[in-house]
């Protein structure tokens, strides 16, 4: 009776235990929505966002070299005596040495360029470097959101891969439960039933393996987003096919030509060569500029007197060896931008044709595979109800349902394989994060 008594108290302790924490809701995701947390989150971005940065400091020091005037304070007291024998002073009945004494300045230094070909150029080079990281930085975001937008697709596919394994679990549960009821009122026989226990069980297998592949697919997309892995997500989008009919080859490759920011930046960079090039021309032409200086200075802090002095220069470049190699450096750079500029446009034209071509495709082959899907649920609703009417034994069920798993899986993959058509197109375009969100639209 003891035990009893003590097995009661165990159980009763266990039964006021507190509930673990229930599990944290999930993160509905839209497509928009990951792009967002993906460019926001990868480091691509951020260290293409620092160069940005960097080269807004390079051009505001041009810009000060150039065209900003140079202000600086300096002031001092000195106490102090003089040799005037060492400075070639010698009169009768003068001391050699003289002093101490002291002197205070207290000053402001100006200094203004007036006419600077030099820098003027490397400030607008500076404009174009800057222009050109930031066009990299959105190229940067282009590749990313491609890349969220892949991983998101995937996604989808999975979610539609385990759907359909589920709608086919069910499918054969029901077959099962049919083939058992036949056998129980003798009109199947125990192969049938052992037949639809099979096939369901391959079904489980099969929703198994894609919940399995769902799983992996949303931990992916959580890695790329910044998201913690023990983060559940949930799509909020389903995969789902939109036809799409873009503008011809011609009119789209020029659209590219404008809108990609890496072919772009390809040019502002050339500019920017083209301007240290002019730079480097105007090493040798005469530099005029304004300074001067004003303030105080006396023996005493008390009998300072105001003195000042303003001047104008001009200063020429007789010898300059540097400049030549710098010229060659630059003649060099050019060249590789302009053949940097002729094969990324060629590689548009290229990635806007295969993109165009894989989109024909892919509408045609989701038109075949939405026939055979529907041609499949029909086969497979025959047989089932050739079966339930006893004219047929279950073999003709299997073999429909294994048909219809593999028009499934083609209509999965065509889908897909359109939906990623748009994104290359997108990305071929220029501006993804836009064209990929709002589709291009139809002509």
């Amino acid at each position: 009776m003891q035990l009893v008594a003590v097995l009661a108290m165990c159980l009763a302790g266990t039964a006021v235990r507190p509930q673990s924490a229930s599990p944290e809701a999930p993160v509905r995701l839209t497509l928009a929505d990951a792009i967002q947390r993906g460019v926001q989150a990868n480091l691509s971005v951020l260290l293409a966002t620092a160069q940005t940065d960097a080269a807004a400091g390079t051009r505001l020091r041009r810009l000060s070299a150039a065209l900003l005037p140079r202000v600086n304070a300096q002031t001092y007291a000195n106490y102090q005596n003089r040799d005037l024998r060492a400075f070639g002073i010698s009169l009768p009945g003068m001391p050699e040495v003289v002093g101490p004494f002291s002197n205070y300045d207290v000053r402001l230094y100006a200094q203004q360029n007036v006419f600077d070909l030099q820098s003027m150029n490397l400030l607008r080079a500076s404009n174009h470097d800057l222009e050109a990281n930031r066009l990299s930085e959105q190229d940067a975001r282009d590749l990313i959101v491609r890349a969220v937008a892949a991983l998101y697709l995937n996604g989808e596919s999975q979610q539609a891969r385990a759907e359909a394994a589920q709608s086919r679990v069910t499918a054969s549960t029901t077959l099962l439960k049919l083939a058992t009821d036949k056998h129980d009122a003798g009109t199947a026989t125990g192969v049938d039933v052992l037949r639809a226990e099979v096939q369901l069980a391959n079904d489980r297998q099969a929703l198994l393996e894609a919940e399995t592949q769902r799983q992996q697919a949303l931990l992916a997309l959580a890695r790329a987003i910044g998201t913690s892995p023990r983060m559940p997500i949930e799509l909020a989008e389903k995969l789902a096919y939109q036809p799409q009919a873009p503008d011809g080859a011609e009119s789209l490759i020029t659209a590219a030509m404008t809108h990609r920011a890496d072919f772009r930046s390809l040019q502002s960079e050339r500019a920017g060569l083209v301007d240290r090039q002019r730079a480097n021309h105007a090493r040798s032409y005469p530099k005029l500029s304004v300074n001067g200086n004003f303030g105080g200075i006396g023996r005493s802090v008390g009998g300072m007197q105001a003195t000042g002095l303003i001047q104008g220069q001009i200063d020429f470049t007789l010898y300059d060896r540097d400049r030549e190699g710098e010229a060659v450096e630059i003649r060099n750079q050019l060249r590789s931008v302009d053949d940097r500029i002729a094969d990324l446009r060629r590689g548009i034209e290229e990635d806007v044709q295969s993109a165009l071509l894989n989109l024909n495709s892919a509408a045609q082959q989701v038109d075949v595979a939405q026939q055979g899907q529907s041609l499949a649920e029909r086969e497979l609703n025959m047989a089932q109800d050739r079966f339930a009417q006893g004219t047929a034994n279950n073999v003709e069920v299997v073999t429909a349902q294994d048909e219809l798993t593999r028009a499934q899986e083609n209509y999965i993959v065509a889908v897909s394989s359109h939906v990623d058509a748009k994104f290359a197109l997108a990305r071929a375009l220029g501006d993804t994060e836009k064209n990929v969100t709002e589709p291009v639209p139809a002509p």
